[in-house]
């Protein structure tokens, strides 16, 4: 059995490419508010939640349980509209060595955006299983934060 692996997830969205890029970019912190199954979020190292020096504190459920970690910018791209954060401490120690989260808002033919989420991880035991909850939080943030760009867009037509 292999430590090692990728996962991922992909769901379309309504938002455009350049929305979803610009909440993880430069209103990361605003996730906290819209997204059902993250409870809160704050700066635990550093003054900006856009610095890859940066470290934040997740609060969040996964598995129905509500859990911690850590999470830093590792990288972003901003032509290929990626971001790699990587995910440590509390829920992720002990299962995991740090995970790397990448984040893709994906422009398709015909004016369609998708977004993914993949994460690389390895694991300390062969009997921790991949971290597929987290495929799941991220598929209801996926869901949360579209609507909440959605709804917005419309409030501000108004």
């Amino acid at each position: 059995m292999s430590l090692t692996g990728k996962i991922s997830t992909e769901l379309p969205v309504h938002a455009t490419a350049d929305k979803w890029f610009h909440i993880l970019t430069k209103k990361l912190h605003h996730v906290q508010h819209v997204a059902g199954k993250v409870h809160g979020a704050k700066l635990h190292e550093g003054d900006d939640w856009h610095t890859n020096d940066s470290v934040k504190h997740w609060t969040y459920t996964l598995d129905g349980k509500t859990v911690t970690c850590l999470e830093t910018i590792e990288s972003v791209d901003e032509q290929k509209k990626t971001i790699v954060f990587k995910l440590f401490g509390e829920a992720v120690d002990g299962k995991y060595k740090p995970l790397k989260l990448i984040f893709e808002a994906i422009e398709k033919d015909g004016g369609r955006t998708a977004i993914r989420w993949s994460i690389e991880y390895e694991k300390l035991r062969e009997d921790v299983h991949p971290p597929y909850a987290y495929l799941e939080l991220y598929d209801h943030v996926i869901k949360d934060v579209d609507a909440h760009i959605v709804e917005a867009e419309k409030n501000a037509t108004k």
